[in-house]
């Protein structure tokens, strides 16, 4: 469906020089000279790379209709991972490449998020908080703080993240898949 400049909306996703973009933010410029233009930031949704760009007013573009769907992560063999719709019981495959670090945060049965651009799947998301347990870090000791720092831990899925001195193995913790960050113990 093309589109004009005018209807740009944020989080919309669009078609520009072959590549999929969403709009993170937008402004229409009316300068006292010269045409009106729009300026844009835009995330590659592959790459997650912004770019800015500057489109003339009422400019023409296609735009593109994002779906998320909510699938259960089932299991990897080693090469690609396998997921499951459950709602219908249709498992598919993805392969390791495309999955990519974000198989850090993928815990089975948990749901994620996969992203569709016009039929075409082209990414997933994990939950915004896992629920991971230490598999490995050094011993914690009495009268280590929370003020005392960090160290690292192995999780479960192999993820390592800076966690409180007091943290020991077989605890479970709240990381934030985003960053890669320590929330809270559970």
């Amino acid at each position: 469906m093309a589109i004009s400049t005018a209807d740009f909306k944020n989080g919309m996703c669009i078609d520009f020089k072959g590549k999929l973009y969403t709009i993170v933010e937008f402004q229409h410029v009316k300068p006292g000279k010269g045409p009106a233009f729009v300026r844009t930031k835009l995330r590659d949704i592959r790459t997650g790379r912004v770019i800015d760009n500057t489109f003339s007013a009422g400019a023409k573009m296609e735009s593109v209709r994002l779906e998320n769907k909510t699938m259960q992560y089932l299991y990897n063999d080693g090469a690609d991972y396998y997921f499951m719709d459950t709602s219908d019981y249709e498992q598919i495959s993805l392969p390791a490449e495309t999955v990519g670090d974000k198989a850090q945060w993928l815990k089975e049965n948990d749901e994620v998020s996969l992203l569709y651009a016009a039929d075409e799947l082209i990414g997933l998301e994990p939950k915004m908080f896992v629920e991971l347990e230490i598999v490995d870090t050094e011993p914690g000791f009495k009268g280590d703080t929370v003020q005392g720092g960090g160290k690292p831990a192995t999780l479960e899925t192999g993820a390592v993240v800076q966690v409180p001195m007091y943290m020991n193995v077989g605890e479970i913790v709240q990381v934030d898949t985003r960053d890669g960050r320590f929330i809270k113990r559970v």
